[in-house]
C-alpha cells in the first residue's frame, strides 16, 4: 500500500500515523533512535505490507498489469489502490479526506524533528500540492507515477507508463482493491486492537 493507504490504517494518534509513513522512508535498523510510538507505527507498516504481498487479490491485480511493466507492479499496485482508496474515502473513514489530508500535514509538522532529511524535504512541496487528495484524480496518479520514475529509482524504468494499465483496467483494478481493502481495513484493526490489548514487555 502506499502513503495514504498506511496513514489511514494506523491507530488513531498522530505518533502512530507518522511512524506508519516512516516505513516508506526508514529502514528498521535505522529507528532505533525514534520513540517507541513512533516504532510502533513503523511496525504497523511492515504488517500491513506484509499482509498485502501475500494476499491472492493483490497478487491477481499485479498479473493484469502489462508484461513490460510486470517486475513494478508492485509499485504500480501499491499507488493504484491509494487512488481507489481516495475515490472510495467515504466508505472508509469518517472524516471528509481533504480534513484528514490537512490533519496529516498538521501531525507531519509536528514531528518534524524525528522526520528523515528526505521526508523533511518533500513535505512543503507535498503539502502545498495536496499529494494525499490529488490521489483522486487519474491525472494526478499520471503526475505521482512520473515523479516516482524520475526521482525515486536511479536507473531508467517504465513505471511512468503504467498509467496506461490504470486507465485500461480500471474497473478491474477498482473491483480487486474494493475486494480487498475491506479484509485489510479489519486484519489491521484486529492487531491494533491486540497490540492495545497486551501489556508492554
Amino acid at each position: 500500500m502506499n502513503y495514504l493507504a498506511h496513514l489511514l490504517l494506523s491507530a488513531d494518534t498522530p505518533q502512530s500515523r507518522v511512524g506508519n509513513l516512516l516505513g516508506d522512508f526508514i529502514k528498521p535498523h535505522q529507528a532505533q533512535h525514534l520513540p517507541a510510538t513512533l516504532r510502533a507505527g513503523m511496525a504497523l507498516h511492515h504488517a500491513i505490507d506484509r499482509y498485502t504481498d501475500s494476499h491472492p487479490i493483490v497478487r491477481q491485480s499485479k498479473a493484469r498489469v502489462a508484461a513490460e511493466r510486470r517486475r513494478f507492479a508492485g509499485i504500480l499496485v501499491d499507488i493504484f489502490y491509494d487512488h481507489y482508496l481516495a475515490r472510495h474515502w467515504a466508505r472508509f473513514h469518517p472524516l471528509p479526506l481533504e480534513a484528514f489530508t490537512a490533519r496529516c500535514y498538521h501531525e507531519l509538522h509536528q514531528q518534524h524533528q524525528w522526520l528523515p532529511p528526505r521526508l523533511q524535504a518533500i513535505l512543503p512541496i507535498m503539502e502545498r500540492e495536496d499529494w494525499l487528495l490529488r490521489y483522486r484524480d487519474i491525472d494526478g496518479i499520471a503526475e505521482v507515477l512520473r515523479a516516482f520514475s524520475q526521482h525515486r529509482l536511479s536507473r531508467p524504468n517504465p513505471i511512468g507508463e503504467g498509467i496506461r494499465d490504470l486507465r485500461e483496467r480500471h474497473a478491474e483494478f477498482e473491483q480487486d482493491f474494493l475486494a480487498f481493502f475491506p479484509e485489510l481495513a479489519a486484519h489491521m484493526a484486529g492487531a491494533i486492537r491486540l497490540a492495545a490489548a497486551t501489556p508492554p514487555g
